[in-house]
């Protein structure tokens, strides 16, 4: 098949990879729906991919990946600077020159006998402000029917990139899936991905992680934007007003639930409603009114499929009935569907588990789907997808909300003094690891703003970036940083508040403050509600109001203990560390003598 564009610096990047890979054939991705028919029945004939029933599930297939190549990696992922200090302390960093020349030795002829498919593809709606256009090289049909999903592809993609240089490159090699040689690797400031020997989706669909975050964040860095891990939601009032709040958490703290809650029956009846615009990730500009605008620069859904039910995010679920590519999940041969832990009580007794081979979920006493099994869906098959979802302006947002697992620490919802205490907030975020993570339990882990594994360059420039944006926002206009806490628990262990979907009561309070509707009790650490100001109609049996004083505390001892840990962890970004962070941990310091 013949070129799509005749863009100088496209074609010659693809002729120097075609040269050094070797492919047979060279298939452009056109983003045809005929085309895409084309590559699933090829799949399905080649074994890639298995056509799941198509009356309960239409269009919905399943593929495994190898046994040695289920997730991200993360100590095999670099960021390719010119110098260590640029890539910074929390990256694992290689010289570009040595990268390039071990990749290319690794990828050199690992087409040979195979097709090479080109990939447009668009971060963000095609031709919006906000959007960045990416060319990905692959080898596996698999990755094109995913990017075909997560982003915005094909000939309109290369008509409005034209003939301009601003795009990304993106070469992935499956090679052997050689755990020992396989790298994700980053060139900032070549805006070039390269990534060999993996078929994972994490470390395969470039535009993801590895685009959307990691080269997008240096990208806002150095034009004045920001790239952020965070989901971006919308909640309508009974007056049919929207506001639009952007939230980051680390993994297992209920970020896509979140994104895609049900409002509690007592909301729902009076009229409110929650519009997902994002799941994921966030692009986030200046507007022309001197607002903070963003845009989801996704098209789709890369959840994870255990645990998601229609009790935890019937949203998601719905999101997978039609149009979906499952990988590594349970294969059901009674009716040809697929399962998972934590879909329902009923696990199919007639079954491959996610390696192939047969299962029986009644009796088997190891998993059948992968801990990290995943759904890849298009966002507009989700019943609460936001009417600003292709809005090319993005939203306006209100609020920026960070939060973590703290059994004990944090209140359940406290505000930011200001934009540079609310950067402090971020920075330190934090979780309490759960028993699946890491084997021990209670470990604090920092991840500033679910950035940490995500940051394409020094995250103490990344902090310098966010506070030298509020310096440049009305501080009417900004949004007000919060922070959230679901997971306070008694001494025994049990969560103290319900979650789900009475976390609206909490984005409730938040709105309102945004709004200056409500009053809070100024404490060490920042504004925490009044008790009667967080609404319980209904949820009186679940939550007491002396329960719900009681997560509002701001214990100094633990704060104490906490200044240590940040104190700690802030000394590993040494000199670079913005001042205005240390007088931000000297404040709390004082303030919890």
């Amino acid at each position: 098949m013949s070129s799509l564009t005749t863009n100088k610096t496209v074609l010659k990047w693809l002729d120097e990879m075609f040269e050094l890979v070797k492919p047979d054939k060279i298939v452009w991705i056109d983003g045809s729906k005929e085309q895409i028919e084309e590559f699933r029945e090829e799949a399905c004939s080649t074994g890639e991919m298995f056509r799941l029933n198509q009356e309960l599930l239409p269009d919905c297939y399943l593929h495994r990946t190898a046994v040695n190549d289920v997730a991200r990696v993360e100590h095999r992922t670099f960021i390719c600077a010119p110098t260590k200090e640029q890539a910074g302390p929390s990256n694992n960093w290689m010289a570009p020159d040595e990268a390039y020349r071990m990749l290319y030795d690794i990828a050199r002829d690992g087409y040979k006998g195979r097709t090479a498919y080109v990939i447009p593809y668009s971060m963000g709606p095609v031709g919006s402000p906000f959007s960045k256009i990416g060319i990905e090289l692959t080898d596996s049909i698999y990755v094109v029917l995913n990017m075909c999903i997560m982003t915005r592809v094909g000939t309109p993609v290369l008509r409005a990139l034209g003939d301009k240089d601003d795009w990304v490159r993106g070469l992935h090699c499956k090679c052997q899936i050689d755990e020992e040689k396989r790298y994700i690797c980053h060139f900032p400031q070549d805006n070039t991905i390269i990534s060999v020997n993996s078929g994972y989706g994490g470390n395969v669909l470039l535009g993801k992680k590895c685009f959307a975050l990691r080269i997008a964040s240096y990208q806002g860095y150095m034009e004045g934007w920001q790239a952020e891990h965070m989901l971006i939601l919308g909640i309508e009032n009974p007056k049919g007003e929207v506001k639009y709040i952007c939230a980051a958490f680390p993994s297992a703290c209920g970020k896509t639930n979140l994104a895609m809650l049900i409002p509690p029956e007592g909301y729902r009846e009076k009229g409110y409603r929650v519009w997902c615009v994002g799941d994921d990730i966030a692009w986030i500009r200046k507007g022309e009114d001197g607002r903070l605008y963003a845009i989801n620069p996704e098209n789709g859904f890369f959840g994870v499929a255990p645990g998601t039910n229609e009790k935890s995010n019937y949203n998601a679920l719905a999101s997978t009935k039609e149009g979906t590519i499952f990988t590594n999940v349970v294969h059901n041969l009674e009716n040809n569907t697929v399962w998972w832990e934590g879909l329902d009580k009923n696990p199919p007794e007639n079954a491959l588990d996610w390696k192939g081979n047969p299962w029986n979920g009644k009796t088997s006493d190891v998993v059948g789907a992968n801990p990290n099994s995943r759904f890849t869906s298009p966002a507009v098959n989700c019943p609460c997808i936001s009417s600003q979802f292709e809005n090319p302006q993005g939203v306006p947002i209100s609020a920026f909300v960070f939060g973590g697992r703290r059994a004990k620490l944090a209140p359940l919802v406290y505000q930011s003094r200001d934009w540079k205490h609310g950067v402090f907030i971020g920075s330190v975020m934090a979780s309490e690891t759960t028993a699946a993570a890491t084997g021990a339990l209670g470990v604090v882990r920092r991840d500033p703003m679910a950035m940490l594994p995500f940051c394409g360059y020094n995250m103490a420039d990344y902090f310098r970036h966010w506070i030298d944006i509020g310096k440049e926002l009305d501080p009417m206009k900004a949004p007000k940083v919060f922070n959230v806490n679901w997971f306070r628990k008694d001494d025994e262990g049990h969560f103290l508040w319900p979650g789900f979907g009475d976390n609206l009561r909490v984005l409730d309070w938040i709105i309102s403050r945004c709004e200056g509707r409500v009053g809070a009790r100024e404490t060490e650490i920042g504004y925490v509600p009044y008790a009667k100001d967080i609404n319980l109609e209904g949820i009186e049996d679940k939550i007491s109001k002396e329960t719900l004083e009681e997560i509002l505390l701001v214990d100094k001892t633990l704060w104490r203990e906490e200044a240590k840990g940040i104190q700690e962890f802030y000394a590993k970004f040494g000199e670079k560390l913005p001042e205005e962070l240390k007088q931000e941990l000297d404040i709390l310091k004082e303030n919890i003598k």
